[in-house]
């Protein structure tokens, strides 16, 4: 891990904590895979960690922009419009909100929100969170690989 991958999780991780999240820790790495550790457009310039579209009634400003989906078996790319967020305490606390508002239509969100382990959480919101098969299995590789330099219980 660099000490710039690292940089972002010590920074994720607080603003997760601040915001509340469950798992502050796996919300770090999950923000890391989903932005590329703070590198994606979507986060350099909208402070978007989650790749959070756009909501009904939108709070937040908006930014389109293509993405890829996997969708019937192989990756499509498709428009999409994106949520602009003033800093990532509030990219944090809204996708808490997004997981508790739909946790009675994703019922792996409730699990996850009600799960006893962090690893519990991430392979359940994953389930319904993105379209990629492989996105749990991700997000745990990138705090096995940091579980070791950063004890975010520290932080």
């Amino acid at each position: 891990m660099t000490p710039q991958q690292h940089d972002f999780l010590q920074r994720a991780y607080l603003a997760a904590r601040q915001a509340g999240h469950v798992f502050p820790e796996m919300a770090a790495c999950e923000a890391a895979l989903e932005s590329g550790f703070g590198h994606s457009q979507l986060a350099t310039q909208d402070r978007n960690l989650f790749g959070m579209k756009q909501h009904l009634h939108p709070i937040y400003g908006t930014h389109s922009l293509p993405t890829r989906e996997f969708l019937s078996d192989q990756w499509v790319t498709i428009n999409t419009n994106w949520i602009v967020y003033p800093d990532w305490q509030s990219c944090f606390a809204d996708r808490m909100a997004t997981l508790q508002r739909l946790a009675s239509v994703y019922p792996h969100y409730k699990t996850a929100l009600g799960a006893g382990s962090g690893t519990t959480y991430v392979m359940e919101v994953s389930r319904s969170w993105s379209t990629d098969p492989e996105r749990g299995e991700k997000v745990l590789a990138i705090y096995d690989e940091c579980a070791g330099d950063w004890d975010a219980t520290n932080s």
